[in-house]
């Protein structure tokens, strides 16, 4: 059993590094959910978790990607415990996991892109498959490692570095200034 000077620390920790991290996490719920009930109870069922395994996170590494990471998983268990009861919801609430789980970061990718002021730009990002745009905004935005992203978008390393390269150089592509008035084809 932990003593209590050092559940105290671990305490000040989580509020002091993970509770300011709630409204970006309540976004990614949001979104998840589609729902303000269901996102409210999904992110205190990861804060909860978060809290109950603070002491197993290492200090150091990435404590955004490690709440999302909780908070994707949390819903994934969610949905797979919704698929065995008996359907007493719409079947759309809680799709494939994996279509689902695409939209983890996808407000904070509308949050990043409505902010830019340079339209060229925001239409470019807007452009890009859905799956580079997120791994490129994960990545040069957010500031997310490799690794970190693999782990938030549930996919290998290298299809995050692949997916990193052609992101970028799609948006290049389309950041290209117009030949003749007309934009090449993408």
């Amino acid at each position: 059993m932990q003593s209590p000077c050092h559940t105290e620390d671990l305490k000040a920790r989580f509020e002091a590094e993970a509770v300011p991290l709630l409204p970006r996490l309540h976004i990614a719920a949001l979104r998840l959910t589609g729902n303000p009930a269901d996102a409210e109870d999904l992110l205190q069922e990861t804060y909860l978790r978060a809290y109950r395994g603070f002491s197993r996170f290492q200090a150091g590494t990435n404590l955004t990607a490690w709440l999302y990471r909780i908070l994707r998983n949390t819903f994934v268990d969610r949905c797979r415990k919704r698929r065995r009861e008996p359907k007493t919801v719409p079947e759309t609430w809680c799709r494939n996991g994996n279509s689902a789980l695409r939209n983890v970061e996808a407000s904070t990718e509308a949050t990043v892109i409505d902010s830019i002021f340079d339209e060229r730009l925001r239409e470019a990002l807007s452009s890009l498959p859905e799956q580079y745009r997120r791994v490129v905004l994960l990545f040069d935005v957010e500031g997310f490692t490799y690794k970190e992203i693999a782990g938030i978008a549930g996919v290998p390393l290298g299809t995050v570095m692949s997916r990193l390269h052609r992101g970028r150089s799609a948006l290049r592509e389309r950041m290209q200034p117009p030949v003749d008035g007309r934009r090449l084809a993408a």
